[in-house]
């Protein structure tokens, strides 16, 4: 037996990043770090000013860098740890959740520098201007990334007024789940129940067109928001509504419906 769902119906709607969103964060936030890098390296932070400056930036631009990537990932662990707070407190909270790390890898790649005489001694000065850095830049890669859109949540399947029509009126502000095709009739399963009406499934299928559901089998369209669960056996797949029926996928849309992540 298969998941439920990939993306389970009718999921609260909530504030998340799309990949572009996170790809398009990810680039934001690597740019404006080896900025910041190329800024640490021209002044000499961390005690380094006493190197030239090439040795500098080739240093402090690449490990911007690689805490730029930590900061961002400090900020979105800042959003499932504590997700009611205000972006602006998430991206303190990120910096804080990251400082110290970063400031250990600061420190130690430092050491690596040829020539570089930094011990033990000195690990506790870069870890307190890590602590300055990380919020600082926490917060200005919140000031300049786009803020996420809520994702909807899928809604249930709203017919068109004249499918609607066809209802008796006791389903008419019922949400869709699926249309059987029962002989001459169509078996309507909604949230507030079942019942027949006259019509042919090609009919039902056109009337339904665009609304978050499909055809997935020759006797069955279904509401994306009535499945309940989806399972595979014997080749097959089955898709459970949440009224406890159960309707066959054929495979002329077994495709379509793992390109949709159904099943």
């Amino acid at each position: 037996m298969t998941p439920p769902l990939r993306q389970p119906p009718g999921s609260a709607a909530r504030e998340a990043w799309t990949v572009e969103d996170f790809r398009r964060a990810l680039a934001i936030t690597l740019g404006l770090a080896a900025a910041v890098g190329a800024f640490l390296g021209f002044v000499g932070a961390f005690g380094l000013e006493d190197y030239p400056l090439g040795v500098r930036l080739a240093y402090m631009v690449p490990v911007a860098v690689l805490t730029g990537a930590i900061g961002l990932g400090g900020f979105l662990l800042a959003g499932r740890l504590a997700p009611g707070l205000h972006r602006w407190l998430h991206a303190v909270l990120g910096g804080l959740l990251i400082f110290a790390p970063i400031g250990m890898i600061v420190w130690f790649t430092a050491g690596l520098i040829p020539g570089a005489d930094i011990g033990p001694s000195a690990l506790p000065g870069f870890i307190g201007t890590s602590l300055v850095v990380s919020v600082a830049m926490s917060l200005l890669s919140v000031a300049v990334n786009p803020v996420p859109q809520p994702t909807p949540k899928p809604g249930p399947a709203k017919a068109s007024s004249r499918f609607l029509e066809r209802l008796p009126i006791r389903l008419r502000g019922a949400e869709i789940w699926a249309v059987e095709a029962e002989d001459h009739y169509l078996r309507v399963h909604t949230s507030a129940g079942q019942d027949l009406i006259l019509l042919r499934m090609a009919d039902a299928v056109a009337e339904l067109e665009g609304q978050e559901g499909m055809q997935v089998h020759r006797s069955w369209w279904v509401a994306r928001a009535g499945i309940a669960d989806a399972r595979r056996g014997d080749g097959r797949a089955t898709l459970t509504l949440k009224d406890g029926s159960e309707a066959p996928v054929s495979r002329t849309y077994a495709a379509e419906l793992r390109r949709r992540g159904w099943v």
